[in-house]
């Protein structure tokens, strides 16, 4: 049977700490960041376990949901949106403005939208122009209405 590990995290400042538990042993370990702590768990862990299976738990304020919101949404945040967020909080608001109106490589403002979102509106969006046109040619809008009608249960 694999063997259940815990690690618990917990903001300090800057920094995390991560407290890893296993069957009959705590290790603890400090990241600067989350992404950093989540992979000093991993290290922990595999310490833990010995080479064994084992199954990891993340918790943030005890919350496996909550870690994973706080870990995703850092995973996800491209690096200039954060250094464009701690300019933000730095300089005031009026320099924030004019540092969204930059211009980017190719002299468009930038969007503010994530890489998904870009590859998705590109003009040239490979797979997922091909996926929306494939989707486009059997989907036909005929203008008559839509009647819902309730689902019958079968027996």
């Amino acid at each position: 049977m694999a063997a259940t590990i815990t690690a618990t995290y917990t903001p300090e400042n800057d920094d995390w700490t991560v407290t890893v538990t296993g069957p009959g042993e705590t290790l603890t370990g400090k990241a600067p960041g989350i992404i950093a702590a989540r992979d000093q768990a991993d290290q922990l862990a595999e310490k833990l376990a010995g080479g064994a299976k084992a199954t990891v738990v993340h918790l943030l304020n005890g919350s496996a949901l909550e870690f994973t919101h706080a870990y995703m949404s850092a995973r996800l945040t491209r690096p200039e949106e954060a250094a464009d967020e701690a300019a933000t909080e730095a300089t005031g608001e009026a320099e924030a403005e004019s540092a969204e109106e930059e211009q980017d490589e190719d002299g468009d403002a930038e969007s503010g939208k994530t890489e998904l979102q870009e590859a998705i509106d590109a003009e040239d969006g490979g797979v997922f122009t091909e996926l929306g046109n494939a989707i486009g040619a059997q989907r036909k809008e005929t203008g008559d209405a839509v009647e819902a009608t309730k689902p019958v249960a079968s027996a």
